[in-house]
């Protein structure tokens, strides 16, 4: 196990095939909060425990209220130089590049990434812009859907100057179902186009990144994920058993270290924040990493 990057720039000039599996920790430079480990907290609920089907079914109101305001921070942030640099790996041609995030914030969108060809992006647990209709046995769905607030009743009580943490859990509105995002076609309760905890990822997603792997990956780069969710989870223990190299990039890289490997740990572990480390690790493929005074934009 190494963190030297010099030897890591050199495993990367060697590589034909990368892969990059993406967590919270990519987008928490931008300021978006990653509701994992002591602080998944919002308001006075566990955030993960609102992140399933269960919870909208009984508590449709709060479910929204949640996603409405991730959706508003995610709107609100930008970017980071994390996002611009795997943007620029995904218009690199010398290499085939896999990115796999489990992010639904839309920032690598935002930075360029590519989203046509082999080096599109793979979204396993949708977008925030993405809205379908609750109801099974209807197709209903708007992508991407950017208002903010999504429904009036769902503008948030957040005075200028502060955050939602600053806001008791007194203060927050009740909010109506009937004042809730509707589906226009079957009249039903539109969700938010995520993947929650018990729901099926898309297997067509999921059978590309397999494939990726199956016909050899060179190098697998883990960025600001605890390598706790699967099969996110286990594509760096697949490249690591296939002979490919796997590098940890986290601020607490600790649970990938500590974890069962059945062919040897992680080669690099390079601990810190993915905005500062990942430009540098990256440029000898990507070059010097140059910011865009303008945002690119939703490319889709």
């Amino acid at each position: 196990m190494s963190s030297n990057i010099d030897v890591f720039h050199s495993v990367l000039r060697n590589s034909r095939n990368i892969l990059a599996v993406c967590g919270a920790g990519l987008s928490a430079s931008s300021g978006l909060p990653t509701f994992r480990g002591a602080g998944g907290m919002w308001r006075t609920h566990d955030a993960t425990l609102l992140a399933t089907p269960e919870a909208f079914e009984l508590f449709p109101s709060l479910v929204w209220q949640f996603y409405s305001l991730r959706r508003h921070a995610a709107l609100q942030a930008k970017p980071n130089p994390a996002h611009y640099a795997l943007a620029e790996l995904s218009k690199n041609r010398r290499v085939t590049f896999k990115c796999v995030t489990q992010n639904v914030d839309g920032l690598s969108v935002r930075a360029g990434h590519e989203n046509n060809g082999c080096n599109k992006a793979e979204y396993i647990h949708g977008s925030l812009f993405k809205i379908n209709c609750s109801n099974e046995k209807c197709s209903y769905e708007e992508f991407p859907n950017f208002n903010d607030p999504i429904a009036p009743a769902l503008a948030m009580p957040i005075p200028k100057g502060e955050t939602w943490q600053d806001i008791p859990d007194s203060e927050w509105p009740e909010v109506k179902v009937e004042d809730l995002p509707h589906c226009p076609e079957c009249h039903k309760l539109l969700r938010p186009g995520v993947v929650w905890f018990g729901e099926e990822l898309d297997t067509t997603m999921l059978d590309r990144v397999d494939k990726f792997i199956r016909e050899g990956c060179d190098l697998c780069i883990v960025i600001g994920t605890s390598g706790q969710v699967y099969p996110a989870a286990g594509y760096s223990t697949n490249v690591k058993e296939r002979g490919g190299k796997v590098a940890i990039v986290d601020m607490n890289p600790g649970d990938y270290q500590g974890r069962e490997w059945r062919h040897g740990g992680p080669d690099f572990v390079f601990a810190g924040d993915a905005a500062e480390l990942l430009p540098k690790l990256l440029e000898p493929v990507t070059g010097e990493l140059k910011i865009p005074e303008k945002e690119p934009g939703w490319n889709i």
